[in-house]
């Protein structure tokens, strides 16, 4: 994932984060047209053409540098050093994006790992030559950017949000030599991402297991998503036992890794003068401390209704009890299986409601070679969806199975690739990277597009209990689970801020007494699970309190597709200007101020604790 401190790089252009999807599927899909595989040539033709642009933006960097002490001369001069900046940002991110895509193809190309890291290592001086910017704007002061914007056109459209954003963070600013310090930083901070992801992707040993019908399975990450969810429970007992044990093997070694992927966070919020890792990372979109808050709150008031979800599957599946191996098979099966053409087929209709710009767009997109959607060795697993390079379309890498899931990831990712068309569309490049806050809203009110149209659809009781189970399992998966990683990460970065010793032990214990009060006292909890944690590769990377995101978009997600559903053209054009409004302003105010939704009140949070309600309700009377 390509993380920039906004900051650091005048906050004028910062790259877009990569959307991963929450759930992704990690089955064998079947070859088909609908887009192919993805084109990288289309960003350079060769390695050639990447190291030149690499080489240029190295070659910029004292031409960057030599702007220092002359942003204040005039408007005329500040808006030719920003542009200048911005420009050569822009080039930054495509190699780096390059390099990415290239790496994320087959991990096990040791060449292309070593390219990353040359493109890191060129963001990271790219950031050091301008990392006095900040404290540069600051230092005028606020009357005299104010006055540079009204006197030059090309401030006032392109940079006067990035300024005024400046300005606001001037209490976590620091000097110029400070910024540089914490530019050149960045790269050694990222090192528990890399170790980790390393560890698991190549070196870690994974077990293979037989299953009762004498396949074999060797489970790795994408094995274990396979195969976690089979019909046979013994099987589902076997995979959770000998996956878990193999993540509780290296609990030492990736406790250290994320032990000091927390300090950096520390290291980073106290450097900034935030009096803790949470306000220095909601700092940055300007999301109220509040809106992290009032989720856990209302989520942990809505866990009878998940409690309730867990013995409702119980009887479903005819179990005696219930226990975490039995979280992922499907409430009833289905054998429908989904091509790629028949993937873009049905995500077009289910999401027509969007009307016919949003419908056009993604008709014409999922024709091109924009995305790489089968899993096979060495790729790296999940699904995410990158638009950050401005200037060429988004690329999405998919690991999509034939089955429902690939279905729904396949529109989730979708989602996000075009709300970066829109965002592109509307505005400059400084602006059109959206926040991960109302990414994640543009990819969800999909999946529920998705499963509503469905489950309208459904020609047996069988299919219709199917959906309402997938439905369950999203706000399951979304709203429940990634709300309960949010806890686990706020308590651990707690456990550091407060002086307490962290190692794999403490994350475990830590993440089991959130899983019993999660899952409720029904629920089975092999001990090994505890080191599910070690599992999540976004609490490794990145700025930390990312996943709560995901639980806050599912909420948004459903209020959105409910209101465009009841409602007419007006909620339709009000969610199609929260995509087109990209990064012109600050999410939470985005949403008050285009849809009306204010995602400080508890109201959106209980409202989908109270749909899950209803999708039980349906299925105890289809029973």
């Amino acid at each position: 994932m390509l993380h920039t401190d906004r900051r650091s790089i005048l906050a004028l252009a910062a790259t877009m984060p990569f959307a991963a999807s929450s759930l992704p599927a990690l089955a064998q899909a079947a070859d088909g047209a609908a887009g192919g595989d993805w084109d990288l040539s289309e960003i350079y033709p060769d390695w050639a053409a990447w190291d030149a642009a690499r080489k240029d933006v190295l070659a910029a960097l004292p031409r960057l540098a030599a702007y220092k002490g002359h942003l204040g001369d005039s408007a005329a001069a500040m808006a030719k050093a920003m542009v200048d900046i911005s420009d050569v940002t822009k080039t930054a991110v495509r190699v780096y994006v390059f390099s990415s895509l290239n790496a994320d193809a087959d991990v096990r190309v040791a060449e292309n790992q070593e390219r990353l890291g040359q493109a890191s290592d060129m963001f990271t001086a790219l950031s050091e030559a301008t990392s006095w910017t900040s404290p540069e704007i600051l230092a005028l002061g606020q009357d005299r950017v104010e006055s540079f914007i009204a006197q030059n056109s090309t401030l006032a459209a392109r940079f006067a949000f990035g300024l005024r954003d400046t300005l606001r963070g001037a209490a976590h600013t620091l000097d110029a030599s400070g910024e540089a310090i914490l530019a050149s930083a960045g790269a050694p901070l990222n090192g528990p991402a890399d170790v980790r992801g390393q560890l698991v992707a190549s070196d870690m040993p994974r077990p293979t297991v037989t299953l009762s019908d004498d396949t074999e399975i060797r489970l790795d990450d994408q094995g274990y998503t396979l195969a976690r969810g089979t019909e046979n429970r013994d099987d589902r007992k076997k995979v959770f036992a000998e996956f878990w044990d193999s993540y509780a093997a290296f609990s030492n070694s990736l406790g250290a890794a994320y032990a000091s992927k927390i300090k950096g966070d520390v290291f980073r919020a106290k450097t900034r003068n935030y009096p803790n890792t949470l306000a220095y990372a909601l700092d940055g979109p300007n999301i109220p401390e509040g809106v992290y808050r009032t989720l856990v709150d209302e989520t942990n008031k809505g866990l009878p209704q998940l409690h309730r979800y867990f013995d409702l599957r119980r009887r479903i599946l005819g179990l005696p009890d219930i226990g975490y191996y039995d979280i992922y098979p499907p409430l009833v099966s289905l054998d429908r299986k989904f091509t790629l053409p028949e993937m873009r087929t049905i995500t077009l209709q289910a999401l027509a409601p969007f009307g016919p710009e949003y419908v056009s767009l993604l008709t014409e997109a999922t024709t091109k070679k924009w995305m790489d959607p089968r899993p096979r060795p060495g790729k790296r697993s999940g699904a995410y969806m990158n638009g950050s390079i401005y200037d060429v379309h988004p690329y999405l890498l998919l690991n999509l199975g034939e089955d429902y899931e690939g279905l729904s990831t396949y529109a989730h990712e979708w989602g996000h690739a075009i709300h970066t068309l829109l965002s592109k569309a509307q505005n400059p490049y400084e602006t059109y990277s959206y926040a991960t806050f109302i990414a994640e809203i543009a990819s969800t009110v999909n999946e529920v597009f998705l499963s509503r149209y469905m489950m309208e659809r459904a020609s047996t009781k069988e299919e219709k209990l199917f959906y309402l189970g997938q439905q369950l399992e999203n706000a399951r998966g979304t709203f429940y689970r990634q709300t309960m990683f949010a806890e686990f990460e706020l308590k651990a970065h707690e456990l550091a801020e407060n002086g307490e010793g962290l190692s794999g032990r403490k994350f475990a214990e830590l993440y089991m007494d959130l899983l019993r009060r999660y899952h409720g006292p029904d629920m089975i909890l092999p001990d090994n699970v505890a080191h599910e944690w070690s599992y999540i590769s976004h609490f490794f990377r990145g700025t930390p309190y990312y996943v709560f995101q995901y639980a806050t978009s599912i909420s948004a997600g459903t209020w959105f597709a409910k209101s465009i559903l009841e409602g007419g053209q007006a909620e339709r054009d009000a969610f199609l200007a929260v995509l087109k409004a990209g990064g012109s302003d600050y999410p939470v105010d985005i949403l008050k101020k285009k849809a009306g939704l204010d995602m400080t009140k508890p109201d959106v949070y209980r409202d989908f604790v109270a749909t899950m309600s209803d999708t039980m309700d349906q299925i105890e009377a289809l029973l």
